[in-house]
């Protein structure tokens, strides 16, 4: 199953994959009025420590934690894509902390958020990806 993967020798800590990936959960069509004025809440950070710059999404593990946890089967895996269900997410935060990769957060409508590869929102074609100047963040099978 492709996956997002980042080369953090190329990565250059400039956020664009954060704008991209809101701009893709906000179901609008022009990203400068979609995020004009807005505090971005993206699926993928960049964290930063010394030089090296990377990218935080989730894995889509083989045997996730997170949905184990998820006392409402709000998480699940389909097809190797983890994916929530916000109608049955209590925000009890199990799944925020059972993931060894800090992938999972709350969002601003209660329940929680994370990548789901834009499957919902553009086919499976992760924005990041494609906004990514460098090359850094590639979405591809190892």
């Amino acid at each position: 199953m492709k996956r997002v993967y980042v080369n953090e020798k190329w990565c250059l800590g400039c956020h664009l994959c954060e704008y991209y990936c809101a701009f893709a959960t906000s179901q609008q069509d022009d990203m400068a009025r979609a995020l004009k004025d807005v505090r971005i809440s993206p699926n993928i950070r960049i964290e930063q420590h010394g030089n090296v710059c990377f990218a935080v999404s989730c894995r889509h593990c083989q045997e996730p934690l997170c949905v184990k946890g998820c006392i409402t089967g709000a998480l699940s895996r389909r097809d190797g894509v983890i994916t929530i269900d916000k109608e049955k997410c209590i925000s009890c935060y199990t799944c925020i902390l059972s993931c060894p990769y800090g992938a999972i957060s709350p969002s601003q409508d209660g329940a929680v958020q994370k990548c789901e590869l834009c499957i919902k929102t553009h086919g499976g074609t992760p924005q990041c990806v494609q906004g990514c100047p460098n090359g850094a963040i590639v979405f591809e099978e190892r």
